[in-house]
């Protein structure tokens, strides 16, 4: 469900990144507030990996000649809490967008707050939450993890429907275009809400207390997460390296609900501060659409896995650097505090 620069008018994709940047400002604010436990440092590199290899995975939807991917929200929100999630996730959609060529650069606040915030600072404390805590155990998890990933989604979709109309994009007319975008994501989100289901399954059986940490924002005390961070790492490198060859070649359902409409999976703009957009992207993205720039529209075998390789490792470290920075940061404010007031 990444979003095109095309489809935004220069007004809305910014005022969506400024946001964007509030709402990231605010959840490194609330991390360390409510003790953000230090040991899920390397978990917030290592599941960014994880969802950065996974979006590669395009799933078919059948009968319908669409795709879609995980966004990963309600699973990293499950794993690391609500506001580690969306700075995760924020990692995910930057390196994408400024490595890869996959979704704008004057789209990266709407993707940001429709894939990422609409699921971990909406869904997840409102649904998945909610009905984990009376109850922890593999059926709870899958109905918080369908129900969840469902609402998010939906929510996401029916913001870039939102977005273009406020863009003023008229070949998306809001009716005929909501009536596709909401259906074909409500199919998505049930696949995914059933991949995020089966991760944390397996997350219960090995570290149930990673899941209960979040769910309380409670530090995780003397439990190791290294067979967990490790599992999780490898899973990634074989996922974007190998698994990424059979990704679904069909539209994902916002090309597919795009199409729909005009009849094409893209819409073009040109001139201004779309140009400049591109041009940044184009000098930027080493690997565009995942593939070596001399491989051509159709891509390699060897571009894809090397994308995922890369990407996954890049958004590792994005994620780690990021995490130990905004602990680094408001322990320092903390400090300074402490002192001011000890001095009066």
């Amino acid at each position: 469900m990444h979003m095109a620069d095309a489809l935004l008018s220069p007004a809305v994709g910014i005022l969506m990144i400024a946001v964007s940047v509030v709402l990231i400002v605010f959840s490194a604010y609330k991390m360390k507030q409510e003790g953000f436990d230090e040991k899920k440092i390397p978990m917030m590199g290592v599941l960014g990996a994880f969802v950065f290899a996974a979006q590669m995975i395009n799933f078919t939807i059948p009968g319908t000649g669409s795709s879609g991917h995980i966004g990963g929200g309600i699973l990293l929100a499950a794993l690391l809490g609500p506001y580690a999630a969306v700075l995760v996730l924020a990692c995910v959609l930057l390196i994408q967008c400024l490595f890869f060529a996959d979704g704008g650069l004057l789209a990266i606040g709407c993707n940001i707050f429709n894939m990422g915030i609409c699921a971990a600072l909406i869904a997840y404390p409102l649904i998945f939450r909610p009905i984990i805590k009376k109850n922890l155990n593999a059926k709870t998890i899958t109905i918080a993890s369908v129900l969840a990933v469902v609402i998010g989604l939906q929510l996401g979709a029916f913001c870039v429907v939102l977005e273009t109309m406020a863009s003023g994009v008229t070949e998306l007319p809001f009716g005929t275009f909501v009536l596709l975008m909401q259906p074909i994501h409500l199919a998505i989100g049930i696949v995914e809400g059933l991949i995020t289901a089966a991760v944390l399954i397996y997350v219960l059986k090995a570290r149930p207390e990673l899941i209960e940490s979040a769910a309380s924002a409670k530090p995780l005390g003397d439990v190791s997460l290294k067979s967990v961070a490790l599992t999780l790492l490898v899973a990634a490198l074989i996922i974007g390296v190998i698994v990424s060859l059979f990704a679904s070649g069909y539209p994902d359902g916002l090309e597919w609900s795009i199409e729909g409409v005009t009849g094409s999976t893209e819409i073009d703009r040109a001139g201004g501060i779309y140009d400049t957009a591109a041009g940044i992207i184009d000098t930027t993205a080493f690997l565009p659409d995942y593939a070596f720039r001399s491989d051509g529209e159709d891509g390699s075998i060897a571009g894809t896995s090397t994308s995922g390789f890369i990407g996954s490792i890049l958004t590792l470290a994005l994620a780690i650097i990021v995490g130990l920075a905004v602990t680094a940061f408001l322990k320092h404010k903390k400090t300074d505090k402490n002192a001011w007031n000890n001095r009066n």
